[in-house]
């Protein structure tokens, strides 16, 4: 759901339209073709502050609508891209001004009012209505939602897809599998198509070794990843990745002592190495050590504006 929601939240960055009631006029029509629904209608949207795996906080939000409740929780990075929407924080003491009770009142006061008896069949549309009409922001790179925060419209929107997705009798995979076919087109929508399409599962990537902003080493780049590619199937992709984590720990161990296996904000290794080189020879000495040479790439997260000296137009990697 959180991929198909950044997809949905950041697919009108091409072309800037003025925000106005063209969004919200889509919703108060006809259900674009669909046959009506009333179970389909949102009956209550409520925001919350919750705690994240890092002890930060985040937005829960929880859509209900006939066919039952649905929750989502909005991720957090802990480093932050400088084209990215914004993620609402309330600023001051609370939560070293960490907190997201401004984005979670947008959802209460602003948003679930308005998506009140909404089709939640309408993903595209809800999601336009909510950046274009509610929130209306813009810059050059696209729609900010600066107003609402990013946080709390994700929060909404991940909701709608899985309520969405249960509307039309499919699992989110295939019912996201179906926006993605359809062009977001609702009426176009074919279930016996979603449920008897061929799936294929992810290549998992397994951050490993942690850098920049999730380690305290002096490691720049931020994510050391492995991909098994060379896995016939999920199931031993997973095995794959996990000999190779614990290859890796011996290896770190090895170099830099014991004390060198303590682990990151993802759960990575986060040994003292002073260059991303080093890193790297590390990750494949531990492939080959776990007998993984033919099925493992490398993969790297750089996030390279943590480490951008704007004042010189350079990256500082440290040396």
């Amino acid at each position: 759901g959180f991929f198909a929601a950044l997809f949905l939240l950041d697919s009108h960055r091409g072309s800037l339209r003025a925000p106005g009631t063209a969004f919200a006029r889509k919703l108060d029509g006809p259900s674009h073709g669909l046959p009506a629904d009333d179970k389909a209608k949102v009956i209550s949207l409520v925001g919350r502050e919750v705690v994240d795996s890092r002890g930060n906080p985040t937005v829960e939000a929880v859509l209900t609508t006939g066919y039952g409740t649905f929750s989502a929780i909005v991720p957090s990075g802990a480093s932050t891209g400088i084209y990215e929407a914004l993620e609402l924080r309330d600023s001051g003491g609370r939560y070293k001004g960490k907190g997201c009770q401004k984005a979670v009142r947008n959802i209460n006061r602003i948003i679930a009012p308005k998506l009140k008896g909404k089709d939640v069949r309408l993903q595209k549309a809800l999601d336009e209505f909510m950046v274009h009409d509610l929130d209306g922001t813009k810059n050059e790179w696209g729609y900010p939602k600066a107003k609402l925060g990013a946080n709390a419209v994700l929060a909404v929107s991940m909701c709608i897809a899985r309520a969405g997705a249960t509307a039309f009798g499919l699992e989110l995979y295939e019912y996201i599998s179906e926006l993605k076919d359809t062009q977001f087109d609702a009426s176009s929508i074919d279930v016996q198509r979603a449920k008897t399409k061929r799936y294929k599962m992810p290549v998992p990537m397994m951050n490993v070794i942690n850098g920049g902003q999730h380690a305290g080493n002096k490691l720049p780049m931020q994510e050391f990843m492995i991909a098994p590619t060379g896995a016939g199937s999920f199931k031993e992709a997973l095995q794959v990745g996990a000999e190779v984590y614990h290859s890796l720990k011996n290896v770190v161990k090895a170099k830099y002592g014991k004390d060198a296996a303590s682990v990151g904000d993802e759960g990575g290794f986060a040994p003292n190495i002073q260059d991303d080189d080093e890193g790297l020879m590390a990750l494949m000495e531990a492939i080959k050590d776990a007998g993984h040479t033919s099925k493992v790439k490398l993969a790297m997260d750089v996030a390279a504006s943590e480490f951008y000296d704007s004042d010189g137009q350079t990256y500082n990697l440290g040396f």
